[in-house]
């Protein structure tokens, strides 16, 4: 009988990014208000639904008369525009704390596409880790604890020496089910379930770090 290979000791940070790293929300308003305006719909009423939602559930709801599929084209048209020419931000903190993890001890995963995250990380300065999880690599996404879980083992952790960065009340509840430390940041109040909050990422990185190293 063969045994697993041992882990490396040591402790791991996992990020969400569109929310807690950068600052999305004027974008992603904007981007859904686009594509509602293309289907004649209520832009702050698929702004709700798509807050709480993956897309194509959110097609689901707020048109379900729709090819699906040409909804889904439409707003990675916008989505991809919007990495061009968008004007965003990474939060405070986010490029000190990043640059202060050690390698191979962090990783992001993210509802959004690679290729976008790439895009706005080269924007903002950010750098990127080796460990990227994004909508692609995962059949089941947020509140599934998949992506969590498939990052940590991309990084050779246990879910139990994993820390959890998270602004979200989905990406709070895929955390948890991994079975993962979870804070909270960039919210006014706790979201349900996280072990510590932070009103503000720049709060976070103290402790973010005293974790880490």
């Amino acid at each position: 009988m063969t045994s697993e290979p041992a882990r490396p000791a040591g402790k791991y940070v996992l990020f969400d990014v569109d929310g807690t790293l950068i600052d999305a929300v004027e974008n992603q308003r904007q981007v859904w208000g686009t594509w509602s305006a293309q289907y004649g719909l209520d832009p702050d009423e698929v702004h709700r639904v798509a807050l709480r939602t993956r897309p194509m559930e959110t097609f689901a709801t707020v048109a379900p008369d729709r090819d699906p599929r040409a909804c889904l084209a439409a707003l990675h048209e916008l989505e991809d525009e919007d990495v061009r020419s968008g004007v965003y931000a990474a939060f405070e903190g986010a490029t000190e704390l990043l640059s202060a993890l050690p390698s191979g001890r962090w990783g992001l995963v993210t509802s959004n596409y690679e290729h976008r995250v790439r895009g706005r990380f080269a924007r903002t300065g950010l750098p990127v880790p080796d460990v990227l999880v994004d909508a692609a690599a995962v059949a089941e996404g947020k509140p599934s604890p998949v992506p969590y879980l498939l990052a940590a083992e991309l990084l050779g952790a246990g879910p139990q020496d994993c820390l959890v960065i998270e602004d979200a009340p989905s990406g709070v509840r895929s955390g948890l089910r991994a079975g993962m430390t979870v804070w909270g940041v960039n919210a006014p109040v706790a979201v349900d379930g996280v072990h510590r909050h932070f009103g503000s990422l720049r709060e976070a990185v103290p402790e973010i770090l005293a974790f880490a190293t």
